[in-house]
Formats: structure tokens, C-alpha cells, sequence
């Protein structure tokens, strides 16, 4: 059942469990995904980014996500991840995306919120679902001390002001996580998480969701995280499993012997992800 991340959301936030947003930039991958959604229950949410969408090809991707929709019964959303640009977040929406992210988190406050809107305009027209974001995560490059890091993290007062102008559907926060492959303790300010919630009540998103311990997981999905981001994982069981496969057997040259080996280890990652967010049997 193809929905949007909105009906999705609401459902897991009212009962405060999370739903995985899982990066596909390929058929394996995109197909790894639903399969261990549909294996488990769980409504689930494909996604791809700005660079992905590109790679596969935006329309390909909605198809891949949209014939699944037809097949199973299961919740199924097709999400644009970090969408940089209005023009970016149509792009999918024509493409046949049934939500969007617009990330604004590195442009000036007023700035964020003016494009968001205009963005908002347009999705809702359309039916699609416009996820923003207020605060920065970062990469693994970010050279200040651990102290300056959360000179990023999301204002509680200012997300709530964010949420009323533009009337997104979800919001992407900051509070400790870091995207990409990355080493070290991952530490997250619940006390400010449960801030946010408090004020703003709508689904929040947990960008950068790879390796967050689970007791601090558990803790994040109660004070209201809906949605966890997960791509690093699933590159690394899909690149790791197929640079194993070649060295093992360098003649080897059929393609479906090895990609078919690393889409089974993607889905043992989306399986994990979805026990530990709680969304296993929840679809609807």
C-alpha cells in the first residue's frame, strides 16, 4: 500500500514506536528493504537522496517502491532524503516521491523557513508529506571539540516557531547523532529531546540513526523519534559483502551471484533495525 510518511508517522508517534527510512540507490538495496519490512509487518520507508535519486533515476526509484506498494499490504513510502532545493523537492514529487525532506539546516533561520514553506505550498497541494529540519547533524570531519558540537543542536523554542510558520508534517533534529561511518561514543541529549517534544508534538526524525546504541535508541523513540534514518549500515553490508565475494572468487563475473549475496545482507540489516524500532507487526 503506497502511503506517505505522514500517515506512517502520526501512527508510530501516537504510539511511540519508530519506522525505519531506509537509503536505497538500487534495486537490490530498494528491494532488500521492503522484502524484510514485509517479512516483519512493519510499515517502512524507502528513501533516496538528492545524489541517489540521480544515480538510479528518480523515476525508476518511485516505480520500484510503487509496484512493491501494489503487491504487498504493507505501508510503504517513497521519501526524498536532504532535499537541498524547491526545485529538488519537485523534482521527486513529479517523479511520483509521496514525501519530501527539504534540509535548510545550513541557511540562515529565516531563510530555512521561507523555502520550507514554499516547498509545504506545493507537496500538500499535491498530497505529498514535507519533512524540515531545524538544527545541524554532522559529519565525522567536524573538527570542533565535542563541547562546540552542540552549538548545532536543534532549539527547542525555535523548532516549535519552526513547525507553526511552515506546517511540516515531521521535523528532523539534531542532538548528538553524526552521518556517515563514524567512530566513537555516540551521546544523545534526551533532556533536550524531550524539550522538543514537549513543545512541538509532531513526528521527530533522527537523521544520522546508524550505530546509536540501543538503550539511548529505546530512550529517543519514547521522548517522540518516529523516523530513523539508516543508509551506513546498509552500504557497508552491501559493499563489504560483495568486495568479500570478489576476493574470494576473482573470476567470478555474473553480477546476480554477487549482488544477490549483498542484498541478503542488507535485509538482515533492515530486519534488525525494525525489531529495535518497534515497528514489527505494526502494519496496517
Amino acid at each position: 500500500m503506497l502511503t506517505t510518511n505522514k500517515k506512517i508517522l502520526d501512527e508510530a508517534y501516537y504510539h511511540r514506536y519508530a519506522v525505519g527510512a531506509f537509503n536505497a540507490p538500487n534495486l537490490e538495496i530498494a528491494t532488500a528493504i521492503i522484502e524484510a519490512a514485509v517479512e516483519l509487518k512493519s510499515p517502512v520507508i524507502v528513501e533516496a537522496s538528492k545524489k541517489e535519486m540521480h544515480h538510479a533515476g528518480a523515476e525508476y526509484l518511485a516505480a520500484i517502491v510503487r509496484k512493491a506498494a501494489e503487491k504487498y499490504k504493507i505501508p510503504i513510502s517513497m521519501h526524498l532524503d536532504h532535499g537541498d532545493s524547491y526545485e529538488t523537492a519537485v523534482e521527486a514529487i513529479e517523479a511520483g516521491f509521496t514525501s519530501v525532506h527539504f534540509d535548510g539546516s545550513a541557511l540562515p533561520f529565516i531563510e530555512n523557513l521561507r523555502i520550507t514553506k514554499k516547498v509545504v505550498a506545493y507537496a500538500h497541494k499535491h498530497g505529498v508529506s514535507v519533512e524540515g529540519e531545524v538544527g545541524k547533524v554532522l559529519t565525522p570531519s567536524f573538527q570542533g571539540q565535542d563541547s562546540n558540537k552542540k552549538d548545532f543542536f536543534t532549539d527547542p523554542e525555535q523548532a516549535k516557531q519552526f513547525i507553526n510558520e511552515t506546517k511540516i508534517d515531521s521535523l528532523a533534529i539534531s542532538i548528538g547523532t553524526s552521518h556517515g561511518a563514524y567512530k566513537g561514543d555516540t551521546n544523545l541529549d534526551i533532556d533536550r529531546l524531550g524539550k522538543i517534544n514537549q513543545l512541538c508534538h509532531i513526528p521527530l526524525v533522527l537523521h544520522g540513526g546508524s550505530m546509536v546504541p540501543y538503550d539511548q535508541l529505546k530512550q529517543a523513540i519514547f521522548n517522540g523519534i518516529a523516523k530513523v534514518n539508516i543508509n551506513t549500515e546498509l552500504r557497508l553490508a552491501f559493499s563489504n559483502t560483495i568486495r568479500d565475494r570478489l576476493e574470494k572468487d576473482p573470476a567470478e563475473y555474473v553480477p546476480y551471484n554477487f549482488l544477490g549475496a549483498a542484498k541478503i545482507e542488507v535485509r538482515k540489516v533492515a530486519e534488525d533495525k525494525i525489531q529495535e524500532f518497534g515497528s514489527e507487526g505494526k502494519a496496517k
